[in-house]
């Protein structure tokens, strides 16, 4: 019954390892960025956004998601590019991240997703110290798909602790919570 036990954990751990390397890929300014598909909770059409003054240029507002306030950043102007520009194939894909042991949903800009991608380790290379043209600590690694490489991104250091709490309490400040 034991090696029964280590082989079910061991095909959980395997199935956990197998999950962690698949990815949302989508395009930002012509470039191939990747999300690991566990902080994907769902993929959303642009609109609905309701501004909210005195934020950062890369926050676009936020979006009521079933009665819930959710701020949308601008992916492309937090990495300090020009705004994406709004178009048909422009979506909001909601990612769950965790700042002080809080989970929140926040939304993000993409031009357009592109699909589901499963990235062998021994096609990702460690983050560049320099060339990207993002700073590197949001960088977790360079996956290599078709002979391109695709920036994957760490979503927990996307934004930081100060900005989440920022974006944690918009909702409570802004009077946007529905009823």
């Amino acid at each position: 019954m034991g090696e029964l036990t280590t082989t079910a954990k061991g095909t959980a751990v395997a199935a956990a390892r197998q999950e962690d390397h698949q990815y949302l890929t989508f395009l930002l300014g012509g470039e191939m960025f990747a999300i690991g598909i566990l902080n994907i909770k769902e993929i959303i059409e642009y609109g609905a956004l309701t501004t909210v003054p005195m934020m950062p240029g890369f926050i676009r507002g936020v979006i009521n998601l079933r009665g819930r306030v959710v701020p949308v950043i601008d992916l492309s102007a937090r990495f300090g590019r020009d705004s994406t520009a709004i178009n048909r194939r422009t979506c909001i894909v909601i990612i769950e991240v965790e700042a002080d042991a809080e989970k929140h949903d926040v939304g993000i800009v993409v031009d357009a997703v592109s699909e589901v991608l499963e990235i062998p380790v021994s096609e990702i290379e460690p983050p560049p110290s320099f060339g990207a043209k993002i700073r590197a600590d949001f960088i977790s690694g360079m996956g290599k798909v078709a002979g391109k490489f695709v920036i994957l991104l760490d979503v927990d250091k996307v934004l930081s602790i100060d900005e989440m709490v920022t974006l944690s309490h918009i909702g409570e400040s802004s009077g946007l919570l529905a009823a």
